[in-house]
């Protein structure tokens, strides 16, 4: 049944009382991949989505806090989510939303993909993604207090009140956004981190004279990453791929890689530096490129396994 009020999925898995690992919220959409001009896959992705749906896979208590539309798309990225063993019940279905589609239009041979919010059978343009209400927000507040990482690669003014309500509670707060617009939210948000993750292409020149005490985690594409902290920087080479046929959501993989670590290790806000994220980067980016090597932001996962994945994640490195 429809109406113009939020309706929550029920899940009886999640209480308050109980901790929760990874709190996240922001861009998660229904990815259509177009392989070589082909309609192959329809999956859940965004960065947001990817990054939790791949932490639930790996048997970490998720609870994704999102708004979408209760409509045949939304059932689908919320079954997803429940697949994998996450939380659903921070999660809205509201008739006044439409769930948010993504086109990813992927060349095989060279592995580049491209993004698009039209769909380029219909030349029409594609629901696009819209962030948490204050309804939302307000239901998943008696929760954020009880989560050790909030995630999130969007801002809004909720999503910063969720954050905030996360870091105060002494949650590490995992910030990756993708763009941003100067504003004083974006400055508060930035005080807030503990761990900040851009792209040096996309984000570098515009980020770099502010100063901030977060950890920051700067990509470079190929060729690596920059990890600092205000006292040193560290260089991290890109592991080779054994194959290269999709690098969609290689920068999730690293991503996943440091929030696992950081759950395992129970790590402490106020004493994290850059060094003690070094076995978790590196374990993101073994599986980075291993995941290079299939289709879609998650094809290690459903052609290996989450457990052949965990091995991955296990494997200590002798760089560090």
């Amino acid at each position: 049944m429809k109406s113009g009020y939020t309706r929550y999925m029920p899940d009886s898995t999640c209480h308050h009382e109980h901790r929760v690992d990874v709190v996240g919220t922001g861009f998660t959409v229904l990815d259509r991949v177009y392989a070589n001009g082909d309609l192959t896959e329809e999956a859940l992705g965004g960065s947001c989505g990817n990054v939790l749906v791949s932490l639930a896979m790996l048997h970490r208590h998720v609870a994704p806090v999102l708004a979408l539309g209760d409509d045949d798309t939304g059932k689908r990225l919320i079954d997803e989510f429940m697949q994998a063993g996450a939380t659903i019940r921070y999660i809205t279905r509201r008739a006044d939303l439409r769930s948010p589609v993504l086109a990813q239009e992927l060349d095989t041979e060279s592995g580049r993909h491209d993004f698009s919010f039209v769909c380029p059978e219909t030349c029409e343009d594609l629901p696009r993604y819209q962030p948490i209400s204050e309804t939302e927000l307000a239901f998943a507040l008696p929760m954020l207090v009880h989560c050790s990482v909030f995630y999130s690669d969007r801002l809004s003014d909720n999503i910063l009140e969720a954050m905030r309500a996360a870091g105060e509670a002494g949650a590490i707060i995992f910030f990756e956004p993708s763009d941003f617009e100067e504003s004083e939210l974006f400055d508060e948000a930035l005080r807030l981190a503990t761990i900040l993750k851009y792209s040096e292409d996309r984000l570098g020149e515009r980020l770099a004279g502010r100063l901030t005490d977060c950890v920051r985690i700067v990509t470079y594409g190929a060729a690596g990453l920059e990890v600092r902290d205000r006292g040193e920087s560290i260089w991290c080479e890109a592991i080779d791929a054994p194959a290269v046929l999709d690098t969609c959501g290689s920068g999730d993989m690293v991503s996943v890689g440091v929030i696992d670590w950081l759950l395992t290790k129970q790590f402490e806000t106020a004493y994290l530096k850059a060094k003690d994220l070094m076995e978790g980067i590196v374990a993101g980016q073994r599986l980075a490129a291993e995941n290079c090597a299939f289709a879609g932001a998650r094809g290690l996962f459903k052609k290996r396994g989450a457990n052949y994945v965990r091995e991955i994640l296990s494997t200590r490195s002798a760089r560090f």
